[in-house]
């Protein structure tokens, strides 16, 4: 018998009861419900986990991680141990060990696609390393119906934006006065359907830091102690950073890339945002990276296996020609520094003074017209002090009131003056960077010193002498690691080394009225000298110095130095030599092919050994061949009375 209790409920105003059977009737039902949800839950999740299976044994049967590509898309290189990537952001890999191991990232990989319960602060994995999914999905024939995941809202907005369709490798020449900037620099410029070239984006690698001393920024970037990140920026940024800030012509070299290729460099360059990878100045540095991007672009290339010890920006445009990537044609864009330089050329001296005294504000713009009767020269005259007026404000050499009032004065005075010629201004281009020599020299040399005969070799690794030939209009910069010389003396059958430079560089800048740079050199190394007992010994030598410069059509570009030197060697009775000197020069060029300096130095050594060295020394090289020159060195020596004179003729090979 059963006995039915009553709950009475008062609804809308009416009673009505349930029976304790029914209420328990219906929650069997619910419980039934949700158990059967939950098993049908765990039979899709364990379809995705076959699934997920499934493709990874596809993949490894493939074995997709010996892939290029794969290899490409996490920066893998071969080393002594196996693989490792070059990235050391964590962030970027999925599998513990995947920096060192390809097949354990790729198989984490496929698994983090059927990931769930992804934040919303958190990118999905297929948004995230989108390249590899859509190289995978093509590779594995993934069904896309089968993941958690299938739009990617943010980089669909991204692509939109950016729009890409074609792409140029853009290259800022050498700047002598930052350590950083002297072997030049490369960035992709992302190019839209807009007709200006401004409003595209420049892709970018670079160390960050707030470091300011120049010296302690090459020395950590020698060592990886900075992160160097992938950045996206407009290119007229850029534009202003390099060419109006740092005096540095671009050149702009258009690649092949089609759009699809393009595609895939801005899909890998997003899985690139926010990571970092070591930065180091010789390899790993913003010209090295950038050759990930390009092959993430277009597999088939093999630029990053090109290069080992060395990674120079130009080296890594010329190994782009040879791909096949660049093509032949190069657009050229002035610095505002050679645009001046250029309308300086154009006026004497009087004329320049009157352009010079309006940014000065020593007369008034409209003085011009009272002291010059040639229409063309005072355009000229104007011209130049407005494009004088913008450098000094952009170099911070102007407060912004001075500049407004400066220059909207001599833009009142041009005015009236009209529109120039077109080929007024039209700047001649220098020779491509591409175009000039490779980067190592093998010197195969014959000489004669003191009546003795003997044979050199000569190798340098990188990069520029002061005789090598002319990077754009940096005719005074010398730049050389690592440069050894090999002599065999026959009579005595000795094979000695007459020098190991590790460091040599040279940075010769002309001054004038409107530009005022230093002049300085450093030098490291061994070197072998004679002794003030005037027997010859092998010596570490460590020079610097800092000057001034000028160029003059006659007789050239001269110089010079005051410069301290150290010698230490066992030559010396107290073990070292500790002096300070001068030293002067002149580089000429006589033709595109012929270059020759003539330099003088004179050093008293007044501490630790005591003694004099004075050397004179005249040397030519004439270039043969883009790779080819021959050079001739004559030299006079006298240390502490024991003279010596010496001639050598080098054949140099560049490769």
């Amino acid at each position: 018998m059963f006995i039915l209790l009553r709950y009475n409920f008062r609804r809308y105003g009416q009673e009505f009861s349930v029976s304790p059977l029914f209420l328990a009737a219906f929650l069997l039902l619910i419980f039934a419900y949700k158990g059967f949800a939950a098993d049908s839950g765990g039979s899709q999740a364990d379809l995705k986990s076959d699934y997920a299976e499934e493709l990874i044994r596809s993949a490894c049967e493939k074995k997709l991680y010996e892939e290029r590509y794969w290899q490409v898309l996490l920066h893998y290189r071969k080393n002594l141990s196996g693989w490792e990537s070059l990235i050391d952001d964590p962030l970027f890999f999925l599998a513990s060990d995947g920096k060192s191991n390809p097949q354990s990232e790729l198989e984490a990989t496929i698994r983090a696609f059927f990931r769930e319960n992804i934040g919303n602060e958190e990118e999905h994995p297929i948004c995230r390393f989108i390249t590899r999914y859509e190289w995978l999905k093509e590779k594995l024939g993934i069904d896309a119906s089968k993941l958690p995941k299938s739009e990617c809202e943010k980089f669909d907005q991204v692509i939109k934006e950016v729009h890409p369709e074609s792409a140029s490798i853009v290259f800022p020449t050498y700047y002598m006065n930052s350590p950083a900037s002297m072997f030049g620099h490369t960035l992709i410029n992302i190019e839209t359907g807009q007709k200006s070239k401004l409003l595209s984006h420049a892709v970018n690698y670079a160390a960050i830091t707030d470091e300011t001393n120049g010296l302690f920024f090459a020395v950590k970037g020698l060592f990886g102690f900075y992160k160097g990140y992938y950045s996206i920026l407009p290119y007229y940024q850029k534009i202003q950073e390099y060419s109006d800030i740092s005096q540095r012509d671009i050149w702009e070299y258009s690649l092949n890339l089609t759009r699809a290729e393009v595609r895939k460099l801005v899909l890998h360059l997003w899985e690139l945002q926010k990571i970092y990878s070591d930065y180091y100045f010789f390899d790993e540095n913003c010209s090295y990276n950038i050759l990930f991007l390009l092959e993430s672009a277009r597999p088939s290339l093999n630029l990053s296996d090109r290069f080992s010890f060395w990674v120079l920006p130009i080296d890594t445009i010329k190994a782009m020609k040879k791909e096949g990537l660049i093509a032949e044609s190069a657009a050229y864009r002035p610095s505002k520094s050679t645009k001046i330089k250029y309308k300086l050329s154009l006026l004497n001296e009087e004329s320049r003074k009157l352009a010079l005294d309006i940014v000065q504000s020593k007369i008034e713009p409209e003085h011009i017209f009272s002291v010059i009767a040639d229409k063309e020269e005072q355009m000229k005259i104007a011209d130049l002090a407005a494009e004088y007026i913008q450098y000094l404000y952009v170099r911070k050499k102007l407060s912004k009131e001075q500049y407004q009032s400066l220059f909207l004065k001599a833009l009142k005075a041009r005015s009236k003056l009209g529109k120039p010629e077109d080929e007024l201004y039209d700047i001649p281009e220098p020779p491509r960077p591409d175009s000039v020599h490779e980067s190592k020299k093998l010197s195969i040399a014959a000489g004669i010193r003191e009546g003795e005969s003997f044979v050199e070799l000569g190798y340098r690794p990188v990069f520029s002498s002061l005789l090598d030939t002319d990077y754009g209009y940096n005719e005074g910069i010398q730049i050389e690691f690592g440069a050894t010389k090999l002599r065999y003396y026959p009579n005595d059958n000795d094979l000695l080394l007459e020098s190991l430079n590790f460091i040599d560089i040279v940075s010769v800048s002309p001054r004038d009225d409107f530009f005022k740079p230093y002049s300085w050199k450093a030098n490291t190394g061994f070197v072998r000298k004679t002794a003030p007992d005037g027997e010859d010994s092998l010596v570490y030598r460590l020079n610097a110095g800092a000057g001034l410069a000028a160029y003059h059509e006659y007789p050239g570009l001269c110089y010079l130095f005051a410069e301290p030197e150290l010698n230490i060697g066992g030559a010396y009775n107290k073990g070292y030599a500790l002096g300070l000197g001068f030293s002067a020069g002149i580089l000429k060029t006589i033709s595109p092919s012929w270059k020759c300096h003539l330099s003088a130095k004179s050093v008293f050594f007044g501490l630790g050994d005591t003694y004099r060295e004075d050397m004179l020394s005249l040397s030519q090289s004439i270039r043969i061949r883009q790779n080819n020159s021959i050079t001739l060195d004559m030299s006079w020596k006298n240390t502490d009375h024991h003279a010596q004179t010496e001639a050598v003729m080098s054949w140099n090979i560049f490769f």
